[in-house]
């Protein structure tokens, strides 16, 4: 009877340190659904092979997965560029870390009434995110295309609507939408040309490269999504090795051959 009791025991040991042995090298990363948790998906079997479980906790908004980093409740969160991680720390004093670029999401421009920039009339309504941290980089993008002119000396990417110097077309902006329905603004033909966030134009079906009127440029932006942590996790190696599958060759190929260009991997 001893020496059951001692088998029973030492079985449920060996469980249970297997079990945080486990937890140990679970790693759950929170992430917008397209084009983020779809690419996460294919650093699993990668991470696999390191003795480590990748979760992938799925967003479908802005704010959440920072104030779940924030808390602990996942440990890296994929789904924001640069300049809006960065606003974020500072309205929020988060303790975070930039663990690694991964990709850029071109922002296009959409319309259902017309076919190119040129053809918008006089007075056209432009339908803008909510999101203040994404107006420097939509007006930036009207900028390059020849619509607008924003004002000298100003930083760029954080642009607001009083920014605008000049206006030939006396353009319209109505920046009331959160930035996941401008798709349905787009699909309801309401504005005259709609700017959208690339995550959303994929998730909905919608091909950035064929079906908008003008795309931004990649080369030299700002706007790299990013896997952030916090401070206290950047070196650990689980995030190192989650950046590195990122970064590779395999994945880096999924990224080119699924979005041809709507999604450009980066390796910084």
């Amino acid at each position: 009877m001893k020496k059951l009791l001692s088998s029973v025991l030492l079985g449920a040991s060996v469980l249970a340190l297997a079990a945080c042995s486990s937890d140990e090298e679970t790693l759950i990363v929170g992430a917008s659904n397209t084009p983020h948790a779809v690419i996460l998906e294919q650093v699993k079997p990668i991470l696999k092979e390191q003795g480590i479980e990748l979760e992938i906790e799925p967003y479908t908004d802005y704010v959440l997965p920072n104030q779940d980093l924030d808390s602990g409740d996942i440990d890296a969160n994929f789904f924001q560029h640069i300049p809006y991680y960065e606003g974020q720390i500072a309205d929020f004093d988060y303790d975070f870390a930039n663990a690694g670029e991964i990709h850029i999401e071109p922002i296009g421009i959409y319309s259902k009434k017309y076919k190119t920039l040129e053809e918008l009339p006089e007075g056209a309504l432009v339908l803008l995110s909510n999101s203040v941290s994404d107006h420097g980089r939509m007006l930036s993008l009207l900028e390059a295309k020849g619509l607008i002119t924003l004002a000298d000396g100003i930083d760029k990417t954080k642009a607001e609507i009083k920014d605008v110097k000049e206006n030939p077309k006396n353009l319209k902006f109505d920046y009331n939408t959160a930035p996941e329905l401008l798709v349905q603004m787009y699909e309801n033909d309401e504005g005259d040309a709609v700017l959208i966030n690339s995550n959303f134009a994929i998730d909905n079906g919608i091909n950035p490269l064929e079906d908008s009127i003008a795309i931004e440029s990649s080369d030299e932006s700002p706007y790299v999504n990013i896997i952030a942590v916090q401070s206290k996790d950047k070196d650990s190696k689980e995030i190192k090795a989650l950046v590195d599958a990122l970064h590779s060759k395999e994945v880096q190929d999924f990224i080119l051959e699924n979005w041809g260009g709507s999604v450009v991997p980066v390796t910084k």
